[in-house]
């Protein structure tokens, strides 16, 4: 291809050329312009998605289908949820070719039954409507009860796990022992961190700190084989992004999904197979009290696993109470 010809096409259609390029978000008419292969979402976007009028029918037929259920309100309220996740899902699976994550409830971040429960009631949930499990993607915290959980789900019933709230090296290697299917660090919460606290307020795309983070577990990965998929996600500004061209996935909001497609600057590929299998690396060893003490020991990743949680929660909240006070007319 000429320098002519390849400057004529946007930053997105040559990132797509590297990377599977997946949309953050739940707004379907974005997904219709930006055509991602995959789509994810959390209690935040769905919570988002929820005041807007065009989305008000998949509300309504899971406060309906949990009325039908019965039980006691808080039964009815899990139920909607459960229900409302899933009918997004089913109409985003409409859109895209490849698959959905949806998201286990934050909720249930150190309980691994827990979890494994929550998993299951969802694919059911896509099973009943004829959705097959191979197209759904299980988002469940990396905490060390969610790497137990994802263990469970991978080996004993075939669900596949997206690990969410990734912040940390070790995180992600557990994630891969574990045998998840895809593993989600987060890029501009990283950065957030260090530009709230150090003196250094903005880095060059390959030297910013999630840019390196998801670099190094990138190689790892494929330095050794792991099965684990890396799709990098929350970022914060398209220079990130593009630093990472190469990686498996990359899951990029609209705004900057729409800031791609109208650039036609030229994107280099960072990260390859064939790069990391020469990268002088060791593997370690990842036993529960050796990811509890890296964990502690990293007061960034601990600070931002604990409020990516924590605000998870709240969204999780915020969308329960629309769904109770529409069960309650």
């Amino acid at each position: 291809m000429s320098d002519a010809k390849k400057m004529a096409h946007s930053s997105l259609d040559q990132l797509k050329a590297l990377t599977t390029v997946v949309a953050d978000t739940g707004d379907f008419e974005a997904m219709k312009t930006f055509k991602p292969t995959d789509a994810t979402t959390n209690p935040s976007l769905i919570f988002a998605a929820a005041g807007m009028p065009a989305y008000q029918k998949l509300i309504d037929d899971a406060v309906t289908y949990a009325k039908n259920l019965g039980g006691t309100e808080l039964q009815k309220i899990n139920n909607a949820m459960d229900k409302v996740c899933v009918n997004f899902g089913m109409e985003i699976l409409k859109i895209i070719p490849g698959r959905v994550s949806t998201e286990v409830d934050a909720r249930l971040s150190f309980d691994i039954d827990g979890m494994v429960k929550k998993a299951r009631a969802l694919i059911k949930l896509y099973e009943d409507a004829g959705i097959s499990k191979e197209r759904i993607l299980i988002k469940l915290s990396s905490t060390w009860e969610g790497v137990e959980a994802a263990r469970r789900l991978e080996s004993e019933f075939g669900i596949h796990c997206n690990m969410t709230l990734i912040f940390n090296f070790y995180q992600a290697v557990a994630c891969a022992n574990a045998g998840a299917t895809l593993i989600s660090p987060f890029v501009g919460r990283i950065l957030d961190w260090y530009v709230k606290n150090t003196d250094q307020k903005s880095f060059e795309p390959l030297e910013d700190p999630g840019v390196k983070s998801v670099t190094k577990i990138y190689n790892y990965y494929k330095k050794f084989g792991f099965k684990t998929v890396v799709m990098g996600a929350s970022f914060r500004n398209t220079g990130e992004i593009l630093g990472l061209a190469g990686c498996d996935l990359l899951t990029i909001s609209p705004a900057l999904l729409d800031k791609l497609s109208q650039s036609t600057d030229t994107v280099e590929q960072h990260l390859s197979a064939k790069a990391a299998s020469v990268i002088d690396m060791e593997e370690v060893e990842v036993t529960e009290q050796k990811f509890r003490w890296e964990m502690n020991e990293d007061v960034m990743a601990n600070d931002k696993l604990s409020e990516g949680i924590r605000k998870f929660t709240q969204d999780a909240l915020k969308l329960e109470k629309v769904l109770k006070d529409k069960l309650a007319v």
